[in-house]
């Protein structure tokens, strides 16, 4: 009989929405990690500049491994949408100004392919061996809902095919419907077709931001079998899930924690609440940019059991 190979604890940091942000507080970049993600959402009006901060940010965090992907904002990066962009301003703009600023075609993605120690993904799956012997298979999608025109976005009614198969992570910018998705009108912004895409994948985590005032973190436990069209109203078993963190209890002060600049949380096989693959999922939703009374929310830090590489 085979020899069953012990999980690997794994320490991720979690962010997103991090809008040009330069470099966090040292009680984050002091610290090591195994796998670092960004959500998207890497500039607030995607001019090179800010993604320059955001190599910088990102080259402060002491990781062998750093992962992110594009958000909305970051509209450079959806190349047709840009020409689009460009194309129909009124009155036409001055194209050497468009390229001092944004660059041209390509140029913001190719300034994450140099030397930066940054993996930039596309949509789709990959697989990474990590330097601590553990074995990473991720999804990730840039694309959100919504009928503007900003990068990497869908029509609500047209629905997008999240192709989510056998993976520990799912990396999105925007959040599935229902959880975490919340906005200030009280109106959940997230996809439906994501979070049936998610409830048949059952990914050990699922991390995304977009929704800002969503910030948080659930441990949710499915019920036993999906049905024909899973959502949160109908999959989750609220009763057997966790509530980890929301961003309503730290602004009223009704939870308290070492440091504001980031939430921890743990669920390997040692842990009080360790993660059941394939019955539960770990939802987190990373937003950093917050508003005038919390205007930089806490990171995530999450520690997952993962299988060997070997």
């Amino acid at each position: 009989m085979a020899r069953r190979e012990r999980p690997i604890q794994t320490r991720f940091l979690i962010i997103s929405d991090t809008h040009g942000l330069e470099a966090f507080p040292t009680s984050i970049s002091s610290q090591y990690f195994d796998v670092v993600i960004h959500c998207g959402d890497l500039t607030t009006e995607s001019k090179l500049d800010e993604y320059k901060a955001s190599i910088h940010l990102l080259g402060t965090i002491n990781a062998p491994l750093k992962i992110t992907i594009a958000g909305n904002h970051d509209f450079t990066m959806d190349i047709p949408a840009f020409q689009k962009k460009v194309a129909e301003a009124q009155p036409p703009l001055d194209v050497a100004l468009v390229k001092k600023t944004y660059g041209y075609a390509g140029e913001a993605k190719g300034l994450f392919s140099q030397d930066t120690g940054i993996t930039f993904l596309e949509e789709g799956t990959c697989e990474f061996k990590l330097k601590n012997g553990a074995l990473l298979r991720v999804y990730a999608s840039p694309y959100t809902p919504s009928l503007g025109d900003w990068g990497f976005q869908y029509h609500p009614n047209h629905g997008h095919d999240f192709s989510i198969h056998d993976v520990d992570v799912a990396i999105t910018h925007g959040p599935p419907k229902g959880v975490f998705d919340m906005t200030h009108s009280r109106e959940r912004a997230g996809c439906p077709f994501l979070f049936e895409a998610i409830a048949k994948a059952r990914p050990r985590m699922h991390c995304y931001g977009h929704i800002h005032e969503g910030w948080g973190a659930k441990l949710v436990t499915w019920r036993q079998k999906p049905s024909l069209k899973p959502s949160h109203l109908t999959d989750i078993d609220n009763e057997r899930s966790l509530l980890i963190e929301k961003l309503s209890a730290i602004r009223q002060g009704i939870n308290t924690a070492p440091t504001t600049d980031y939430f921890s949380t743990s669920h390997c096989f040692s842990d009080p609440n360790p993660l059941q693959w394939g019955s539960q999922t770990l939802f987190v939703n990373a937003a950093i940019e917050g508003e005038a009374s919390l205007p930089v929310q806490p990171a995530w830090i999450v520690d997952l059991d993962l299988p060997s590489a070997s």
